[in-house]
């Protein structure tokens, strides 16, 4: 059993696995069956001696068991960051009490004025207030002694005298290095007045600060504060007065608002400082940890006024509670749930390895493949892997902000303001946050500041964007009067944001300029379809290292949006990988090749990422070889293949690769589904049911798309009439282009057509939209009035000859009904 122990640590964690290797005693009757509490932690430092290295060691020691109880299954994360806390808190109140009597035994006993004795309070806040410690972190601390006194030895200090040297002795021991690492390093800048403040701050001046001068976000952070060590009194009195202040009686969104803007520049800040090297951190990231932590406080602060029983320190307590209270809807409490728990797994296991406190992911893949075999099981069933975990944390992160910007932005009531120019207050903190990014990277501003303007107002997530980006401002100057420069780019670092960089001039000329939606579509696909060539070329230098034989490549071909040239932003791409048959021998080269591609596509750092791969419509699904020879293709299609298969082909292009055989292939491949489905018209049933079942399962939660008189109403209906004329080929149609080919060819009236290029216009516009509007993939129309109102501006901007789209509701609803009924008369 010691020896599988071992090897569990030796995976999970280098530095204790090297703790128990100098100290095998460790494990030996080590306790796994249950949690350790603050007494039993405190019960076994009664042995210790008092010294740094004893106590440095005794953290470590008591870590290695409480990793195990983690890995193996015996203790959840909540039981987990609750017995890690609980150690912390043993150890400040032991060592406190010791340097305590050491500095009474000098300079006697601190005493308050009436004569009582003065007591002291270490309060606990952030993670270590909620009881939700990691492995590896900086403990927020807070010294609150009672009042003005002095000391009654010989050698008088006054009690301000006496708790600072006592807190600044307590800090230094804590945070003394020794061979066995540092027991705990203290931050104690969220006392009053910051770092400016004094080190231990009396009742009465903690008072008067907090009523007085407290900003917002230090009286909301005052949510997790709680005793942790030293006498109780002046820190619990402390809390109580703080919380009327704290918890608003009713449901002010301003205040929200005011806090948000807090900690945007907050996290801003802290980004910037902890992201120089690429890697995404999940903390700090949106729709990471903080935002969830924050997203609660936010609420709890909002309505713990009339419901004290949201009122907790610990946010996964915390977001029950307010479940509870249906503050918070069941998915929204599901999806944060799920979210935090798994970035906060994902946290443990990368500071547990060295036991230091980092937050950001490894750069390299095998590293990433390591740390997700570490992580619990992601998919029952299916082993860990690196992609995997990719996948799983992409969508966390992007759940998370979407509910963090529907609750923190989506109760704003617009304003009075131009047209054109919505008004919504987190417009004007993003502008402010733009401005000054802007100058501080520039020295001036240099651009059209009507241009900012507009960007603040009408996409949060472009003007986000900009603020990372500063230097990104050139784009903006530039796409009045300056054509594209060469998409040219220096590694696969380099390739990522030079992609993002483009991407942003495409939406800022899109939404600034006017653009037509159709022809910003276009131009995302040649970016993407350059991005694709540029990493194929890529691989093959990876993987051939110069050497083999690439004369016959392989083909790559896309479909769905990017097939049609529809690509947009926060789209996936779906590509699939076409071997000529003369090269099957060298088709595990191949496929190292496309697996390398995807790799270089879909790498999640923090320059960001460029876009999510798809692969699945090869022959075969996820069951079928990710490369796959030119006549397993055909089979599958003369003999397998279901008809919305068929008709997902109808939308294939050559991308990349040998794309003149790819399209030659692609030609004799719409031939076998003519010959198959076009001819005998089989394909009606089949295409219909499948309509049908896209719109049960996904109408719902992606109505403009799936639902009832939906695109994909349009969509399939092209594509079925083009089946019937499945004999023409051609290398691209986008949707336009495919309306004007089916009238053409004598399957379309002349007013249907109208009414269907209008209606996916509108569609597409709208997506088109909102995608600028949250850098999302939302699937569902505007909810909140400030998006109503943007897009209603973005759409009057594409869609000049329409009337302003002030009720957008109506109009969908009249286009959605003459869509299904188009569908429903045609589709024959």
């Amino acid at each position: 059993m010691l020896r599988s122990y071992e090897e569990i640590l030796k995976h999970h964690s280098r530095i204790l696995f090297e703790e128990v290797r100098q100290h095998p005693d460790w494990l030996v009757g080590i306790q796994l069956d249950r949690a350790f509490e603050a007494h039993d932690f405190r019960n076994l430092l009664e042995t210790l001696s008092f010294t740094n290295l004893a106590l440095a060691a005794f953290r470590r020691r008591c870590l290695t068991r409480i990793l195990l109880r983690d890995v193996l299954g015996h203790s959840s994360l909540s039981q987990t960051t609750a017995e890690v806390s609980a150690l912390a808190d043993a150890i400040l109140e032991w060592s406190y009490e010791k340097l305590r009597a050491e500095a009474e035994a000098t300079f006697g006993q601190p005493i308050l004025e009436n004569g009582r004795p003065c007591g002291c309070s270490i309060l606990a806040l952030g993670k270590l207030g909620g009881n939700e410690l990691n492995y590896s972190s900086d403990i927020d601390l807070m010294y609150i002694y009672g009042g003005r006194g002095e000391t009654t030895g010989p050698v008088k200090l006054t009690n301000r005298e006496f708790f600072e040297k006592l807190a600044q002795h307590q800090t230094q021991f804590l945070g003394a290095y020794t061979p066995e690492g540092i027991c705990y390093r203290v931050d104690l800048r969220l006392r009053p007045e910051g770092s400016l403040g004094e080190i231990a701050t009396s009742m009465e001046a903690a008072r008067d600060y907090y009523r007085l001068r407290a900003r917002d976000w230090e009286l909301q952070m005052m949510i997790k504060a709680r005793v942790s060590a030293g006498e109780p009194e002046p820190g619990q009195a402390l809390i109580q007065f703080v919380e009327p202040l704290t918890y608003r009686t009713t449901t002010d969104f301003s205040a929200i608002e005011a806090v948000s803007a807090t900690r945007i520049r907050w996290n801003e800040k802290l980004a910037n400082r902890k992201l120089l090297g690429g890697a995404i951190d999940v903390k700090l990231t949106r729709g990471g940890i903080r935002d969830i932590e924050f997203l609660v406080q936010c609420l709890q602060r909002l309505h713990g006024g009339r419901e004290r029983w949201v009122r907790s320190t610990g946010t996964m307590i915390g977001l029950a509670r307010l479940f509870d209270k249906t503050l918070i809807s069941s998915s929204e409490h599901e999806t944060l749930i799920e979210a935090y728990v798994f970035l906060r797994h994902l946290e443990h296991r990368l500071q547990i390895m060295e036991d230091r406190q980092t937050h950001t992911l490894p750069d390299s893949f095998e590293e990433i493949e390591d740390l997700a075999r570490r992580m619990p099981t992601l998919d029952l069933g299916h082993e860990n892997t690196g992609v995997r975990l990719i996948d799983r944390l992409k969508a966390h992160l992007a759940s998370v902000e979407s509910i963090y910007s529907r609750v923190i932005y989506g109760h704003q009531v617009p304003t009075s303001a131009p047209v054109d120019q919505p008004s919504n207050p987190q417009n004007r903190v993003q502008l402010e946050r733009l401005q000054e990014q802007l100058e501080a990277r520039w020295g001036s501003l240099d651009a059209d500041p009507a241009d900012l303007r507009e960007l603040a107002a009408l996409s949060p997530y472009l003007t986000d964007e900009l603020i990372r980006q500063p230097e990104w401002l050139e784009e903006l100057r530039a796409m009045r009067s300056t054509p594209y420069e060469p998409f040219t780019w220096q590694g696969e670092q380099g390739l990522r944001k030079a992609f993002r960089r483009r991407m942003f001039r495409i939406q800022c000329e899109s939404l600034i300029l006017g653009r037509g939606v159709f022809e910003t579509l276009a131009a995302n696909s040649d970016l993407a379809d350059a991005v694709i060539s540029h990493c194929y070329e890529l691989a093959i230098l990876d993987i051939s290292k110069g050497e083999a034989d690439v004369s016959n490549p392989m083909m790559i071909v896309s479909l769905g949006r990017l097939g049609l040239r529809e690509f947009d932003l926060a789209s996936d791409a779906d590509i699939i990988f076409i071997l000529p048959d003369e090269e099957q021998a060298s088709l595990e080269f191949w496929t190292r090749i496309a697996a390398r591609m995807i790799e270089l596509l879909t790498a999640y750092t923090g320059d960001g990422m460029m876009f999510t791969v798809d692969a699945r419509l090869r022959p075969f699904g996820r069951e079928g070889d990710l490369v796959q020879p030119e006549s397993t293709y055909m089979d599958y299609f003369a003999q397998h293949a279901e008809a919305w298969e068929g008709i997902a082909y109808m939308k294939a292009r050559a991308v990349a690769g040998n794309t003149e055989r790819a399209t030659k292939f692609l030609k004799e491949l719409q031939k076998v589904d003519w010959r198959r489905y076009g001819q005998s018209q089989r394909s009606k049933k089949q295409l219909s049911d499948m309509r049908a079942r896209l719109e049960k399962e996904q109408g719902r939660n992606n109505p403009l798309k799936a639902g009832r008189g939906g695109f994909y109403d349009i969509d399939f209906l092209l594509l079925y009439l083009r089946l019937k004329s499945a004999g023409i080929f051609f290398k691209v149609l986008n949707t336009p282009q495919r309306i004007d080919v089916v009238e053409q060819m004598g399957h379309l009236e002349q007013d249907d057509a109208a009414f269907l290029m209008d209606a996916a216009l509108l569609y597409r516009a709208i997506d088109h939209g909102m995608r600028l509007y949250t850098g999302q993939n939302t699937n569902l129309p505007p909810e909140s009035a400030a998006a109503r109102e943007a897009l209603s501006s973005m759409l009057g901007r594409w869609l000049p000859a329409k009337p302003r789209h002030t009720n957008l509701e109506s109009e969908l609803a009249a286009v959605q009904e003459r869509t299904r009924e188009t569908f429903e008369r045609l589709f024959t």
